[in-house]
């Protein structure tokens, strides 16, 4: 039967390469041609892993208990989808793996430690402080942190990228007047959709101020922002919108002032959320692959826990999915006035 070696030989990578290929460890920064070559090269020589090593392995792993804080609470989860699907994809993740999730945590609630577990993952902005409170030792990921941390593997989207494809879209179609709207208001240090949307805007030197706005990750903040915006004697025609939630209160309040989107005012989401391809007019929306943001949290807790000591800090892309509500150019009756 074909080894791990001889597989990486003929591919031309390292067995290491090769082991996690095979493992489907979606963290390795391996192209998608190397990726199927691997796999290719395997089915040929009908390479099988140990179903020994394979038993051992899910012996052990059901024996873990890991522990999962989150920074947000219940009725959080219940208004804006982001971090209600992260979390969904740690516990979906820990169940195929047979890892038992031993204790949560909210912020708020009551923080006694867990001394039985074997790692911590962490959802959110949540102060190192209270995470060594709640567990001593590197092995913690924390997905979504927007702090430098040294110790800790981090899972975190490239909002700086997802950023650029929302500007680069709204320049395409014409569009210099852009506002922005969307949460933080009281978050400690700079949001990163807003900060990469100013910086952007001002490098094509086109930013005004009065049009980045600021309130809570809700739909009805989406309303009342938008609204203030269309308070304003002179208008943005295309407004990138933080979250998706907030992108359909700031449609509403589009619809309920009589501006026509996207003639009169186009509109770009975050977030991709599943209802966003049926509202009126389709949503065009950054697709954030939260879910797969928990999955990969958990694949690099189990390696840490399985003795890598290096951490990691992986950035996940995103993909603009453009529908109606951004339309083109040609649609636009106010973009170019």
């Amino acid at each position: 039967m074909a080894t791990i070696k001889e597989i990486a030989a003929m591919a031309e990578v390292s067995a290491a390469t090769v082991s996690r290929v095979l493992n489907n460890d979606m963290t390795l920064a391996v192209g998608e041609e190397t990726r199927a070559r691997i796999f290719a090269i395997a089915e040929k020589l009908q390479y099988k892993p140990s179903r020994l090593k394979r038993l051992k392995q899910e012996s052990q792993r059901s024996q873990l208990q890991i522990g999962l804080l989150l920074s947000f609470t219940l009725e959080h989860e219940d208004i804006d989808p982001y971090f209600l699907s992260i979390r969904r994809g740690v516990e979906r993740r820990c169940e195929e793996l047979g890892i038992a999730i031993g204790k949560v945590w909210r912020i708020g609630g009551p923080m006694e430690p867990h001394p039985q577990l074997d790692g911590l993952i962490v959802v959110g902005g949540v102060a190192e402080r209270d995470v060594r409170m709640l567990y001593e030792g590197h092995k913690v990921v924390m997905i979504d942190h927007l702090g430098k941390l040294r110790h800790y593997d981090t899972v975190n989207l490239n909002f700086e990228q997802a950023v650029e494809d929302v500007i680069e879209h709204l320049l395409a179609l014409g569009h210099t007047r852009i506002g922005y709207i969307g949460g933080g208001v009281d978050q400690v240090g700079d949001e990163p959709r807003r900060k990469h949307m100013q910086r952007l805007l001002e490098s094509h030197g086109i930013l005004r101020q009065k049009w980045v706005l600021a309130g809570e990750w809700t739909t009805g903040s989406g309303y009342e922002l938008m609204n203030k915006l269309l308070g304003q004697e002179e208008r943005p025609t295309a407004c990138f919108v933080g979250s998706d939630p907030m992108a359909i209160g700031a449609l509403h309040a589009l619809y309920e002032q009589g501006v026509e989107v996207p003639e009169q005012m186009a509109i770009v989401g975050f977030d991709d959320i599943e209802v966003a391809a049926f509202v009126q007019p389709p949503l065009t929306s950054v697709k954030a692959y939260t879910e797969q943001m928990g999955k990969t949290a958990v694949q690099l807790l189990l390696e840490r826990i399985e003795g890598r000591e290096v951490p990691l800090h992986v950035m996940m892309n995103t993909t603009l999915m453009a529908r109606e509500s951004s339309w083109t150019a040609g649609h636009n009756k106010e973009a170019n006035e």
